[in-house]
């Protein structure tokens, strides 16, 4: 194995090492075949950001990129000396491509039903999914929306041109923030869609929605000086059926989740419901529920969850990692049944390609 990492480092290191030193620069189908056994899609090289980006055409070629617990991938960025090497598979983002023009053409049927104050988030979303589209290897939320980031840090009013400068003060939408990164980027995402999103925090208790997730949730809010507010409801049946060992929390959470933002939503007349899940995809990423749209933002973008790490950590919101919440930790802990439930939760995103195998892996282990 040391061998092996050693000749791919090096074999990498020789072809990449020249194309770096011309600075940035983007160099398409470069054949190492005679050297590894298979050619590179896409090399990209950002010289500001000092990230690299290497586009290989399958799976397989993805794995003997990143190495064996990315032994590969870890030993060339020190080599290289770059900041970042991210490694993506073709045939992974072109699925991805897929789920976004499946969105972009669900919008295009919306939109035009819709008054134009309420349509316009719509529409940035629209144009959002279409610079993704065109150039989804190199898009980083980040770098896209910097002078954005920099307005919102500081309170200021954002002026870009997704944004309508004569957008009126009314919310179009309801974020349902639970204070992890996904929720967050969602949120975050909004504001800059010209959401002028309100942040509701459903809060079943502790043993749920622990201290530090609405430490997050309170970090955010009050940094994007967006308007935040909390719902409490009653799951003790859950918890104790789950406790018991009766019932997976997990599905019957969730639904209580969305059955108070909904109602949330009714009570005050805003008509869209955005969540951070990265399930369902494509024309299923918004649906009308009860005369509302309900939007999941992470799946309508394709989004990764490096991304929405990534996004979210400009406001220092970060991965608290494990699985879920302390109500299903003791849930593993008390009734071991019930981690093959977690699992198949985990494996359903896998499947779907949210979650890098490695991910999953790192996952289930913490179930276990």
């Amino acid at each position: 194995m040391k061998l092996e990492v050693e000749y791919m480092v090096e074999t990498l290191k020789t072809v990449l090492q020249p194309m770096i030193a011309e600075g940035s620069m983007e160099y398409s189908d470069v054949d190492l075949t005679d050297k590894l056994g298979f050619s590179i899609e896409k090399i990209i090289y950002n010289e500001n950001t000092r990230n690299l980006i290497i586009i290989a055409p399958d799976r397989p070629e993805k794995s003997s990129l990143i190495g064996k617990g990315g032994w590969v991938v870890g030993r060339l960025r020190e080599e290289l000396n770059v900041n970042n090497i991210h490694v993506d598979a073709y045939s992974d983002m072109i699925i991805r491509i897929y789920r976004m023009e499946l969105a972009v053409k669900k919008l295009e049927n919306i939109i035009p039903y819709m008054e134009t104050s309420t349509s316009l988030p719509l529409k940035n979303l629209k144009h959002l999914l279409i610079e993704r589209i065109k150039n989804l290897g190199e898009f980083d939320f980040n770098t896209n929306f910097e002078s954005e980031l920099e307005f919102l840090k500081s309170n200021k009013r954002l002026k870009t041109d997704l944004i309508d400068e004569n957008l009126s003060n009314d919310h179009k939408a309801i974020v349902a923030l639970s204070g992890g990164v996904d929720s967050s980027f969602s949120l975050i995402v909004a504001k800059l869609m010209g959401f002028n999103p309100i942040a509701v925090t459903v809060d079943p208790g502790n043993i749920i929605l622990p201290s530090y997730f609405k430490n997050s949730v309170e970090t955010l809010t009050s940094g994007m000086k967006v308007f935040h507010e909390y719902i409490e409801v009653d799951m003790s049946t859950t918890v104790k059926e789950a406790l018991d060992g009766r019932i997976h929390p997990c599905g019957r959470c969730s639904s209580t989740i969305e059955t108070a933002l909904l109602n949330y939503a009714k009570k005050s007349k805003i008509p869209f419901l955005i969540f951070g899940d990265f399930l369902a995809t494509g024309s299923q990423s918004i649906v009308s529920v009860d005369g509302f749209w309900r939007i999941n933002l992470p799946a309508m973008l394709s989004t990764t969850k490096g991304e929405t790490k990534s996004l979210s950590s400009y406001f220092d919101i970060t991965s608290k990692g494990g699985y879920g919440c302390p109500l299903i930790d003791e849930v593993h802990k008390k009734h071991p049944h019930m981690r093959r439930y977690s699992m198949q939760r985990i494996l359903r995103e896998t499947r779907a390609g949210v979650l890098e195998p490695g991910q999953a892996l790192n996952l289930i282990t913490r179930t276990l």
